[in-house]
């Protein structure tokens, strides 16, 4: 089994670069991300191991203008910011002269995927080929003459050489990439110990010796094949999360010219300000605001939540979800590029291409094997020969050593686990924008909470609603009902929970500002709003009494106060609760007023919290955490939390939450519940237990059987055994962090840790 994944083989026609993309289609391609900088994503298949990443990204931070490079190798592309100018830098020339020829990359390609289809067909001759030698060694194996044994080895050249010539393609094609332009990589001893295993046994053959080795050369293939296959197929279905979410946008959508026509345009070409028309059953193509029509929209891209939501005019939608009832005119607010599912799909994709210590770790020790490998291959050839006098054994035992040393197990450990990890927790509703973000959560020991829009949602909610007078609150929710205040919607909700029905003597109901809402009812004035206000009897009395609340009155005579608190979070107290139970310390840091924060830290048992915190004030206190030895998790939601996010050592936003925080946070969760964050917690602990356990694996494997090879007591074919053996464990231990059944309802305190992984060794 290999760590490379497979694609390179794709570019080595040189026709294939006859196809790059121009200057001018890049620029079309990109995107602007801030003052004087552009991004683009191109497709650059030939990205197949960890070496390529680092050749890729090293190549590009040498171009004159280029302020950032990520590859990513499960979606084998990469994400390019440049300072913007009349044509960007030599993106293009400088990836096809390193031997990554790039395109335009299509997130929505359509059709079988080639890679996948040449590695099952390539298995597919493997396998029946090593089936076919395997049964004329066997009986070699079982004792007959000479002669037949000589037969029997030339009918194993004979199915042997065709089946190398076609299933190692895959590595031949990728080695010859890396030594035509002087690099190496963990395709090219493989290479060799299959010629040479070959070779050597052709020679046998045609001396009439005993032994002869395509058995092992053959087997070998089949197994790096199995696993490449299969770490291909892991990869993609991750990377089918971020292709299925690139689908839900349509290609094309119905335009309102200002004339009264339609046009029928891309969605590329979508721009704020234009007016699209979306039918019953179709998904909207880009943020926006209703213009008219009454619907009902599936959102659960957005909440995780299936059922419809109403939507009518000035409501605000999101590009993916899904129109179900009526067409619906909406105006466009952002272009297609920039809408919350574009954004979605950036956040998976950059998740994919994060790094954590851990992977940088295996990626330079694997960098660090090909010439290790071949100098220990090496002495072994020259020191046996030099002892024995017997060059063809040297020889046999050098390609043992070649073939059984190779860290495919020590390539396969991180990512791996990473790439299951990532695709369990977007399952669960947690999208993970950085991989190392898992390896940082997994080490926190303090969690801080903003308030409002994170424990809670940020809703007024009326206190003691059921217990209000109902003669007062259907009055105070007729007036409730021609505003858009909070307040007033919050009793308008709690009476619409109730009774709903309105008083019919109310009449000519006005709004000021600030104040409130008063309305006649037969000879009677009505008041709903500030205290100072509604009980005075003019409009405005700045003499009027203290602010006391919203209170309704009548006739400037106090009928009903009514006193407001948030909404909590749903899973608010599990999370926390959770969170405990794992250790950590909880705390909140919130710019509402003491009294606010005191009410909803008592609700929630937190001793520690803090009111009346402007950002510079969280962030001091991440800062101070930090200086105190602490890794602090901060939850939180807002343009105020930002900087915060930025100084604490890892960070989680729901997806309600503005543009720039989820943009800074590590995870964003798309669900209401806060259980997400001690499942997010729970998965990270276990994928970094599990990674921990394959490197020490791989280590183990290649400290142990190194010294057999170079003892001379591993034949080729059982060193081919005992490398795709090493490499089916790691990946087998890695599926452990998938095997837990998943549930359909949210996450509760007493499941939240079997879900996510409890009894790791079960």
């Amino acid at each position: 089994m290999s760590c490379c994944a497979p694609g390179a083989e794709a570019f080595a026609d040189p026709e294939a670069t006859r196809t790059l993309p121009s200057p001018e289609d890049l620029v079309l391609a990109s995107r602007p991300v801030a003052d004087g900088q552009r991004e683009a994503r191109l497709s650059v298949p030939a990205i197949h191991c960890g070496a390529c990443l680092r050749t890729v990204e090293s190549a590009l931070a040498g171009v004159d203008g280029v302020l950032h490079a990520r590859a990513n190798l499960t979606g084998r592309n990469v994400t390019v910011r440049w300072r913007d100018g009349s044509l960007p830098p030599a993106i293009v020339e400088t990836l096809a002269a390193a031997g990554y020829p790039p395109h335009l990359a299509d997130s929505a390609r359509d059709g079988p995927d080639p890679v996948q289809s040449e590695l099952v067909r390539a298995l597919s001759v493997a396998g029946f080929a090593s089936g076919n030698i395997m049964l004329l060694s066997v009986s070699v194996w079982s004792g007959t003459d000479a002669a037949m044994r000589d037969v029997f080895h030339a009918l194993s050249a004979l199915i042997a050489l065709p089946a190398l010539a076609y299933s190692g393609r895959v590595f031949y094609r990728s080695a010859w990439q890396a030594l035509r332009r002087g690099r190496t990589n963990m395709d090219v001893p493989i290479s060799i110990g299959v010629a040479l295993a070959f070779a050597l046994s052709v020679y046998d053959t045609i001396e009439g010796g005993p032994h002869a080795y395509f058995d092992a050369a053959v087997m070998l293939l089949l197994f790096l094949l199995v696993g490449r296959t299969l770490d291909h197929a892991m990869r993609a279905r991750a990377h089918a999360a971020v292709e299925g979410l690139a689908r839900l946008s349509p290609r094309g959508v119905v335009v309102e010219r200002e004339d009264g026509t339609t046009a029928y345009l891309p969605v590329g070409e979508i721009v704020p300000g234009m007016t699209v028309i979306v039918a019953a059953g179709d998904r909207l193509p880009v943020d926006g605001r209703v213009l008219s029509g009454v619907s009902q929209l599936d959102r659960s891209l957005v909440t995780g939540e299936n059922l419809p939501v109403p939507v009518s005019a000035g409501a605000v939608v999101e590009a993916g979800t899904l129109n179900l009832s009526a067409p619906l005119r909406v105006e466009a607010s952002v272009a297609a590029g920039d809408s919350f599912l574009a954004e979605i799909v950036r956040l998976m994709a950059a998740a994919e291409g994060g790094r954590s210590a851990y992977r940088r770790i295996a990626d330079r020790a694997a960098a660090l094997y090909a010439p290790f490998v071949h100098a220990t291959a090496i002495l072994a050839l020259v020191a046996w020969f030099s002892v024995t006098g017997d060059l063809h054994l040297a020889i046999t035992i050098a390609v043992a050593v070649l073939i059984i040393t190779c860290p495919c197990a020590l390539g396969l450990a991180v990512p791996i686990v990473q790439v299951i990890a990532t695709r369990r927790l977007f399952d669960r509703g947690v999208m993970v924008k950085d991989g190392a973000a898992l390896e940082r959560l997994a080490g926190v020991d303090v969690v801080v909470f903003d308030k409002t829009g994170t424990l809670t949602l940020g809703v007024p909610r009326l206190r003691d609603r059921d217990h209000a007078d109902a003669k007062a609150l259907a009055l105070a929710a007729t007036l409730a009902a021609y505003s858009r205040h909070p307040h007033a919607r919050a009793l308008a909700a709690a009476h619409a929970a109730r009774d709903g029905r309105l008083d019919p003597a109310v009449a000519d109901v006005r709004e000021y500002p600030g104040d409130g809402l008063e309305a006649r009812r037969n000879a009677d004035v009505v008041r709903l709003g500030r205290a100072a206000w509604a009980l005075a009897r003019q409009p405005r009395d700045p003499a009027g009494p203290a602010e006391a609340g919203t209170v309704l009155a009548v006739n400037g005579r106090l009928v009903a106060a009514f006193v407001f608190d948030e909404a909590l979070r749903a899973g608010a107290r599990d999370a926390i609760a959770a969170f405990r139970g794992e250790g950590l310390d909880v705390e909140i840091l919130s710019g509402d007023h003491e009294p606010a924060v005191a009410g909803l830290a008592g609700t929630l048992g937190v001793v520690r919290f803090r009111a009346a915190m402007r950002p510079e004030g969280k962030l001091a206190r991440l800062n101070s955490l930090a200086a105190a030895g602490h890794k602090a998790l901060m939850i939180g939601d807002g343009l105020n939390d930002t900087p915060a996010f930025a100084a604490a050592h890892v960070s989680m936003a729901p997806s309600s939450a503005v543009d720039v925080g989820r943009n800074a946070a590590d995870f964003v969760f798309l669900r209401e519940s806060l259980d997400a964050g001690p499942l997010a917690l729970a998965t990270a602990r276990r994928a970094g237990q599990l990674i921990r356990q394959n490197l020490a694996i791989a280590v183990l494997y290649n400290g142990v059987a190194l010294p057999f090879a170079i003892a001379g007591l591993v034949t080729p074919l059982v060193a081919a055994l005992a490398m795709s053996g090493s490499s089916l464990i790691v990946v087998a231990n890695a599926l452990r962090l998938d095997w837990r059944p998943r549930r359909k309802r949210p996450l509760r305190a007493a499941a939240w840790r079997a879900e996510a992984g409890e009894g790791l060794a079960r």
